[in-house]
């Protein structure tokens, strides 16, 4: 059976991936998710979800690049970010969400984190939207 939505439900216009696996960040550091290819789509979202935080700062920012294995990853210019997806000792169980206007085709988020002897679990998904072509498949 063919597509029977209309082109506004978010079902049929949106495409996941794991951006993050579940980890236990124990230590200071930095943490580089997955590469993402945004080809066929305009925009990326990154929706991240903590488990328990013991300790420390966990600071959350998008890099970008043109090369599929990402040698060239650079941060996403500040002007580019949307929102903010830091998390504090204070964060257990929350959902916070930061999206890129990024110009480059593999995007990223990196979580680097301050001041850990215990750690915390965070995780994440991209969220890709407004595709050049819908509906995108389930």
């Amino acid at each position: 059976m063919g597509y029977t939505g209309n082109d506004f439900d978010m079902h049929h216009n949106v495409f996941q991936s794991v951006a993050l696996e579940t980890q236990a960040i124990t230590a200071n550091g930095t943490v580089n998710g997955e590469i993402i290819d945004t080809q066929g789509y305009n925009s990326i979202e990154f929706v991240f979800i903590s488990s328990t935080i013991t300790d420390g700062a966990y600071a959350v920012k998008i890099q970008e690049g043109d090369e599929v294995g990402g040698g060239d990853m650079a941060d996403v210019a500040a002007e580019l970010i949307l929102g903010v997806a830091d998390f504090a000792d204070t964060d257990d169980n929350v959902a916070k969400r930061i999206g890129s206007l990024g110009k480059k085709r593999y995007q990223r988020a990196v979580v680097t984190g301050s001041g850990i002897t215990a750690g915390g679990t965070l995780s994440a998904v991209a969220i890709q939207g407004a595709p050049w072509s819908a509906p995108v498949a389930d």
